[in-house]
């Protein structure tokens, strides 16, 4: 049996094995990106390990000895495998994993009571959602696949227009007793419940009042927590479609008047321009552009 306490420095070896091939100290140490110096330095602790000399030095001039190429041949071949091995697995990992991100109002009350039916397709999958409302560093945070709501101009990625988006009232059919506004006019005795960059003034214009818009009471960062906010009876809210439709099929919310406000950003597909080669990314975008049909 092999003692593998007895293998040279595997830092030496890779960088004989550039000197080798370079023939120069310092084209192996730019492509490894160490010094000249630390090649030198790997390459005569080398040396001294296996008891002769690997390169014949004549002032700059290096020429690699019959020994050294023959070694040089074997840890290439080792190296190139162990390489090989290491994609391999990355390859493996990259199919039996999904980076999803999407905001936290949308993940929360539109795509986490679906992607159940998506995980039940791909039991062998692992998918990572996450919630951000910054547009998530691909390859840094390990993301595959995003979701998003704006204008749709994402530099660099693939992007593809999933849906637009409007704005209405909702309540609880328990706020203020059951006694739901029925008028525009009564909203101004309301408590209207407030998310940031979601102002009420445009849904009032295009219902024809000139109400001004809220300045009182708590105001949320997320549509989701003040969708969670009107559930609870804790006043009006102007809620996102998108984000409200569950509530309002379950009876958790009503809708208080007919008149729809489009949003002025959208839902956007996005993804690295190579991302659809991994199976389980192009499984994932078909099985949402279904889901967004139905």
């Amino acid at each position: 049996m092999t003692d593998f306490r007895r293998l040279p420095n595997l830092a030496a070896l890779r960088a004989f094995e550039a000197a080798a091939r370079h023939q120069n100290f310092s084209h192996a140490a730019e492509e490894i990106h160490v010094t000249h110096g630390a090649i030198s330095h790997q390459v005569r602790a080398l040396e001294e390990d296996l008891g002769l000399a690997l390169f014949v030095r004549n002032g700059k001039k290096l020429t690699i000895t019959s020994e050294g190429s023959a070694f040089a041949d074997v840890i290439r071949q080792a190296l190139t495998e162990i390489a090989q091995a290491a994609d391999g697995l990355r390859q493996q990992q990259n199919h039996m994993r999904l980076g999803v991100t999407a905001l936290p109002s949308f993940a929360a009350r539109w795509l986490s009571p679906r992607i159940g039916q998506f995980i039940e397709q791909y039991p062998n999958l692992e998918v990572s959602l996450q919630s951000s409302n910054a547009l998530a560093n691909f390859q840094r945070d390990g993301v595959d696949i995003g979701i998003r709501f704006g204008a749709g101009q994402y530099p660099g990625l693939i992007t593809e227009h999933l849906l637009d988006d409007y704005y209405y009232p909702v309540a609880s059919p328990h706020y203020n007793g059951g006694h739901l506004p029925t008028t525009i006019h009564e909203l101004e005795h309301a408590h209207l419940l407030r998310c940031s960059g979601e102002p009420w003034v445009p849904w009032f214009r295009l219902a024809g009042s000139n109400f001004p818009e809220p300045t009182s009471g708590l105001v949320f960062q997320d549509s989701a927590m003040l969708a969670h906010a009107a559930v609870d009876g804790q006043g009006i809210a102007l809620g996102r479609h998108s984000i409200v439709q569950s509530d309002i099929a379950s009876g958790a919310l009503i809708r208080l008047f007919d008149i729809n406000l489009a949003a002025s950003s959208s839902y956007y597909l996005v993804y690295p321009p190579h991302a659809l080669a991994k199976p389980q990314v192009a499984a994932f975008r078909h099985w949402l552009l279904q889901q967004i049909a139905q």
